[in-house]
């Protein structure tokens, strides 16, 4: 029996999706998780930074325009070595989880 390709490629694409989608769905639920267990206490959840920590240590407000501005390696490079009063978290995260927080952070302003 001869496997014909042309019939095989759409099989293999929908499978591919079908492992895909939940595997992007989840790295963005472990980001949430990540963000809530990490960053609410100064940030607030919506990422506001109107915490009561959050208004006493100024934290910034990772929905403005300023952070938004950053580039994705500033934002993981202060994420991982912190700066001011925004302590460290490369001890504690892996540089995958890292990655995935900026990329949720990116998508705060649209909540």
């Amino acid at each position: 029996m001869q496997l014909n390709a042309s019939r095989l490629a759409p099989v293999v694409l929908v499978c591919l999706a079908i492992v895909a989608i939940p595997l992007s769905l989840q790295a963005q639920s472990d980001a949430a998780k990540v963000f809530k267990a990490n960053c609410t206490l100064c940030h607030s959840e919506d990422g506001s930074g109107n915490s009561p920590t959050g208004k006493a240590l100024k934290a910034k407000d990772l929905r403005s325009d300023e952070v938004q501005g950053k580039a994705d390696a500033d934002l993981a490079d202060v994420i991982a070595k912190g700066k001011g009063k925004m302590p460290a978290f490369g001890a504690k995260l892996s540089p995958d989880k890292v990655k995935d927080l900026v990329a949720y952070i990116r998508q705060l302003p649209k909540k």
